[in-house]
């Protein structure tokens, strides 16, 4: 059974920072790509980016490229994602996914929520 558990969000002031973690288990996480998505209030769950088993990051969002990255920590199955400069439209459930077995497997989602 694989799990996929995020951490880190919370309420932040704009031009803030926060790094989300996504604590993986029941792969091999060495062998697989991790994406992180978000979903703001009314809106449809996007793709932010993601990293490759290599640990090559493709895929940003273009209203996120140049302020957050995404790193692994392959001996602690753990993604991450460093979010600076963090604005109001920020605002969301933020996920880490990957596919097991031509599946995709969720985490349960962390709120990052980004007002003064």
């Amino acid at each position: 059974q694989v799990q996929l558990v995020e951490s880190g969000g919370g309420l932040v002031q704009p031009g803030g920072s926060l790094r989300l973690s996504c604590a993986a288990s029941g792969l091999s996480f060495v062998n697989y790509a991790m994406n992180w998505y978000r979903q703001a209030p009314g809106k449809e769950r996007e793709l932010v980016g993601i990293i490759t088993n290599t640990g090559v990051l493709t895929n940003f969002l273009d209203s996120v490229k140049g302020r957050f990255t995404i790193s692994r920590d392959n001996a602690k199955n753990t993604v991450y994602l460093q979010m600076n400069s963090l604005k109001p439209e920020d605002t969301a459930v933020y996920y880490c996914s990957t596919y097991f077995l031509r599946r995709r497997v969720w985490g349960q989602g962390t709120l990052v929520t980004v007002n003064s």
